[in-house]
């Protein structure tokens, strides 16, 4: 109806454009624009209305006459078929039809994990996000959380990096730091989750790896003989990561730099932190 009526003005428009080019021509190169600016506005706003009357995403049209319950069901067939990108479009499409279904909730759910389990990766965390927005109060969001952590974490191993290492002063690690804190939003939020204890553990895991960058970047100055940054480095370790294993490691690079430096007294200071650390370990 409507968009017929749309699309019938849209062909006229098309003719009229057609058969008078010379309206959006200036012939005169000292006269004014304003014809012309005038025709191009007037065709740019029908065109824009035009796609907003169209309300349906491209691609949902096969799911049109379908209940949503058949494209959930059919959904369902193709995660436990593992085709995850069939399993997508039907989700999305449910989502596009039937917003307030019953089935609207899960199916976000199920976005999540085809798109994870296809290796889309950016889509899925996405998609965990949207969740989390929709349903921050569902009893299955610390699912969203919990994932998404995986998700950022797994990320950051991508073949990139072990096919072409970084300098590792310069290696981003934004994602496990974001990891880091959906895993900490998790057990805060939730800590009665059945993924709460991984979240934990993992948390744990992190926070040793980041230790870890610190230190590394703190042997790369100290090779090369930036001891006084390799010295501020390693101390990042020991007053940020405590309880990781790279606390003891940071404290005896810290000694190392001093003496280079001819800093007697902040060596032997940090040798008694050491001995202490050693002894109560």
């Amino acid at each position: 109806m409507i968009s017929t009526a749309m699309e019938s003005y849209k062909i006229d428009l098309v003719k009229i454009f057609l058969v008078q080019p010379s309206l959006l021509i200036v012939i005169d190169r000292n006269s004014q624009v304003k014809i012309m600016k005038k025709h191009l506005f007037l065709l740019l706003s029908i065109t824009l209305i035009i796609a907003g009357c169209s309300s349906t995403p491209k691609g949902v049209e096969a799911y049109k006459d379908k209940s949503a319950q058949a494209i959930y069901a059919e959904g369902e067939k193709d995660l436990h078929k593992k085709a995850y990108k069939s399993a997508v479009a039907h989700f999305e499409a449910l989502d596009a039809l039937y917003p307030f279904s019953k089935y609207a909730e899960n199916s976000q759910l199920h976005i999540i994990y085809a798109y994870y389990a296809s290796g889309d990766l950016p889509s899925a965390i996405a998609a965990a996000d949207r969740y989390i927005h929709l349903y921050p109060r569902s009893e299955r969001v610390d699912y969203a959380y919990y994932l998404k952590g995986v998700m950022k974490m797994e990320r950051d191993k991508s073949w990139v990096y072990s096919a072409f290492p970084l300098d590792i002063e310069t290696r981003d690690l934004a994602s496990i730091r974001e990891a880091f804190q959906d895993f900490s939003d998790l057990s805060r939020y939730y800590p009665r989750s059945e993924y709460a204890s991984d979240a934990r553990k993992r948390m744990v895991y992190i926070r040793d790896l980041l230790a870890k960058h610190e230190l590394d970047v703190a042997r790369f100055y100290f090779d090369r003989k930036a001891y006084v940054a390799a010295a501020n480095r390693a101390s990042t370790v020991v007053q940020h990561f405590q309880g990781t294993s790279q606390v003891r490691p940071a404290l005896e690079l810290m000694v190392a730099s001093y003496e280079k430096l001819g800093k007697p007294d902040l060596a032997q200071q940090t040798r008694n932190v050491l001995q202490y650390n050693k002894k109560n370990a």
